[in-house]
């Protein structure tokens, strides 16, 4: 494998800083769930340039980018393009200041937080590399720079529209910047990220007057009972051997001190990994917040779905083939990932195409910060993905991640001559 990058390397180094360039444009123009417009734009105008067959506003905002070069397999690279609802914190000179309204109409901050801008860096830089390397192999690249996210939307969305005109591929490969040494490639068979549920659970009340709480029936009491009972699911209901989180993320009712209102919001999320522990869990969900509601006297209450992610599983075979393939080119910066408790929704391309799929962890913090962090053990208090502080150090990161991907798709892809 190195031999065979190692043509390529000039390219990927003359590319870095063009290729910084844009990520500190991205990272300084983010945008929200499904509005990636001007990022959609700036990868259309790239991908044309380099002579790809580009499909635009699939799944909404969603770009495909297909580069045929003779007989062979079909490569599928994912870039998820969508910022975070916050405000920034980490004082860098391209740091957002940019506002938004998200599709519910609020206005908020936005920022690019989790690192979806360096994932289309990457993939721009591999876009690139590979356009003006074709003697280097053969077969079908397609790469897909998704919307939505963090709204766990834009995956459905985009196979919504790619029912015909697209090539089936063969695999589909994705990777993600976190928390870890700078430089580094980690990836593990099976599963890699849990299951995500986020739910909102409306308790239906009676308001009146705070001085009057016998006239009422209070959904406040309601939402604040639940939230602790709630907490029971995790602790008595799931075996201890049966990692799980359930997290209250919100509690809203009223906005004034001496008014009951009609009723009150709970907003919660839950992480697991395996499908029957799930399926008990929301279960368990609706059994307690139904119960606490007719225990007040009040109505079922109406519970919602925000957002649900897949289970990220990766194929046992083709990790282990990519595994290899990693270990010969990085060396002892390939590493046995970590399962990580974030969820995503890359896997739902694989589901609905019945095709095999691989996601990784590339590191991104500096190497200095996490060899004391690892020293001292503290590598927990270092600010990670959706954090206003959450840092990407470029340099390895940002050749790191471009060689990564290049190295995924020629363990699929043929190699000429």
């Amino acid at each position: 494998m190195k031999q065979r990058l190692a043509p390529l390397s000039d390219t990927i180094q003359r590319l870095l800083p063009e290729i910084t360039s844009v990520y500190q444009d991205l990272h300084a123009h983010p945008e929200l769930s499904m509005q990636e417009f001007r990022t959609a734009g700036i990868v259309a105008h790239f991908l044309n340039k380099f002579g790809y067959d580009v499909s635009e506003k699939i799944g909404v905002t969603g770009v495909v980018g297909i580069l045929r070069n003779g007989d062979g397999k079909t490569v599928m690279l994912r870039a998820d393009m969508d910022a975070l609802p916050m405000e920034e914190h980490t004082g860098l000179p391209f740091a957002s200041k940019v506002s938004a309204e998200t599709l519910e109409g609020v206005k908020t901050p936005v920022a690019h937080m989790c690192g979806h801008d360096l994932h289309v860096a990457w993939m721009l830089g591999v876009a690139s590399v590979l356009a003006q390397h074709r003697d280097a192999w053969q077969g079908t690249l397609m790469l897909v720079f998704q919307p939505g996210e963090e709204t766990a939307s834009g995956a459905l969305a985009m196979i919504a529209d790619m029912k015909t005109d697209f090539p089936k591929p063969d695999i589909i490969l994705g990777q993600h910047v976190m928390v870890g040494d700078a430089g580094t490639v980690s990836c593990r068979p099976g599963a890699i990220l849990t299951a995500g549920d986020s739910l909102q659970v409306k308790f239906l009340g009676r308001g009146a007057h705070g001085s009057n709480p016998q006239n009422a029936i209070d959904p406040v009491m309601m939402a604040a009972f639940t939230a602790v009972r709630l907490q029971t699911i995790v602790s008595r209901e799931t075996s201890p051997l049966d990692s799980t989180v359930l997290t209250i993320g919100a509690i809203q009712g009223g906005n004034k001190e001496n008014i009951i209102p009609d009723d009150a919001l709970l907003k919660l999320n839950i992480r697991t990994w395996d499908d029957a522990v799930r399926t008990r869990v929301l279960d368990s969900v609706t059994r307690i917040c139904t119960c606490e509601s007719h225990a007040s006297g009040a109505a079922d209450p109406e519970i919602s779905v925000i957002s649900r992610y897949p289970l990220t599983g990766n194929d046992r075979d083709s990790t282990e083939r990519l595994g290899k393939s990693f270990t010969t080119f990085f060396g002892g910066r390939a590493l046995l990932a970590e399962p990580a408790m974030n969820s995503e929704d890359f896997s739902h391309f694989g589901r609905s195409w019945n095709v095999p799929y691989v996601f990784w962890f590339v590191g991104g913090t500096e190497k200095s910060v996490w060899a004391e962090a690892v020293k001292k053990n503290t590598t927990h208090q270092i600010p990670a993905n959706h954090s206003s502080m959450f840092k990407i150090e470029l340099d390895p990161s940002l050749q790191t991640g471009i060689e990564a991907m290049i190295v995924a798709a020629f363990t699929w892809l043929s190699c000429c001559g």
